[in-house]
């Protein structure tokens, strides 16, 4: 049997609804179902606005935007992520700094400090992101934002379904940014979500994301702007999933601890922060690590593209796995060893780049059984014993 990282779950409803779309002929852009969804999102996130994108990406870019970012303007940035979560920086010409991860995966809180301290001009905006749905230390981040009068988006792409404080991740700052890509824990096959406090600024940002265009008979344009926004098909698909979110928060929870039990003794897993709940999107795990590692040093770079080896076992073990027909990968390869972005100033602890040589990812579909880890944790006990 085949087994992916994290594949398309349907819940049920999906194919009902979208008939209803076909019934309806509304084959566009927005629409009832697109509205549906969007109600959906406040509702379960207690966010008070919310726009459907056709991606995460967008919706960060659109957050950049109407917190009024431009070229030249620095903006901080977690450096062990998916490279998303950095592009829209790119897009508006803006200057990306970035900054290393703790040991929940996400930023670490004395090296944003730092860089807040030593940036060449104040920081416009910071972009957070809540790794594998883990929770970043959201106090500390939330007060160190608002005294230095720096916009806080987060990514919480990997994280819908996520709490931390019974507060969901996403609703912290002016922003937050949810996927609906392929893999993530619910899907429309393609799209995203803004949420945000300031209703003006969400309304700006869906202004732009229908081309901006102004409110008159012909097409006329003050400003540019974008494709955005989401099909009512993708919308009815939306709907559908969000009335299963809570059940494949759990199942994927569940994987977790099924990994846990099964190969707990050879491999570590990381706590998730206390008063947090995370979806656990991915089941992540590290072989020979010692948390005595972490921190290693404390500097700052501009960066050059380096060439960072997975740890044998890693390497041995996706690729056993592999010929298996068992899909898995590392833990992302952090952007300040991207040569995208050389040039750019990092603040650095050593701890991506560990992360990185001895993690993995493990399947984390929510149609497992228990019997599926178990099989899988036979497979990789078997690969790292060889």
């Amino acid at each position: 049997m085949r087994f992916f990282l994290s594949p398309p779950h349907m819940g049920g409803n999906e194919l009902k609804y979208i008939e209803e779309v076909f019934k309806s002929n509304y084959i566009a852009p927005l629409g009832e179902f697109v509205n549906r969804f969007e109600q959906s999102v406040k509702d379960y996130s207690k966010s008070e606005n919310a726009l459907a994108l056709n991606s995460a990406t967008a919706a960060l870019h659109l957050a950049l935007r109407v917190a009024g970012v431009k070229q030249d303007d620095i903006v901080l940035v977690s450096s062990f992520t998916f490279i998303a979560s950095v592009a829209p920086i790119c897009y508006l010409k803006a200057k990306p700094v970035f900054i290393d991860c703790d040991e929940t995966y996400n930023i670490d809180v004395d090296l944003l400090k730092l860089a807040i301290k030593e940036c060449e001009k104040k920081p416009k905006a910071l972009i957070l992101t809540h790794l594998y749905g883990n929770a970043a230390k959201m106090d500390e981040i939330v007060e160190i934002c608002k005294e230095n009068e720096i916009v806080l988006i987060e990514d919480a792409a990997e994280a819908l379904g996520s709490f931390y404080k019974n507060k969901a991740l996403g609703t912290f700052g002016e922003f937050g940014a949810y996927s609906y890509n392929g893999n993530k824990i619910i899907t429309t096959s393609g799209g995203g979500m803004l949420i945000g406090k300031n209703k003006e600024k969400i309304e700006k940002a869906r202004f732009y994301s229908t081309q901006a265009r102004e409110k008159c008979l012909h097409y006329e344009h003050l400003d540019y702007g974008y494709n955005y926004r989401l099909s009512n098909v993708l919308g009815a698909i939306g709907v559908a999933q969000m009335e299963v979110l809570e059940q494949r928060v759990l199942k994927k929870r569940e994987i977790y601890e099924w990994y846990k039990e099964f190969l707990g003794e050879h491999f570590s897993f990381l706590d998730e922060l206390k008063n947090s709940r995370s979806n656990r999107w991915l089941s992540t795990v590290l072989i020979d690590f010692d948390k005595n590692e972490l921190n290693a040093y404390q500097k700052d770079i501009n960066i050059s593209q380096k060439n960072i080896a997975l740890y044998p076992k890693i390497l041995k073990l996706i690729e056993d796995l592999k010929n298996e027909q068992i899909e898995t990968r590392p833990l992302w390869k952090a952007m300040h060893t991207q040569e995208v972005f050389k040039g750019a100033k990092a603040y650095l602890n050593g701890n991506s780049e560990l992360f990185f040589q001895k993690g993995i990812c493990l399947p984390s579909g929510t149609a497992m059984s228990k019997d599926d880890v178990y099989e899988i944790s036979k497979l990789i006990l078997k690969s790292i014993k060889a």
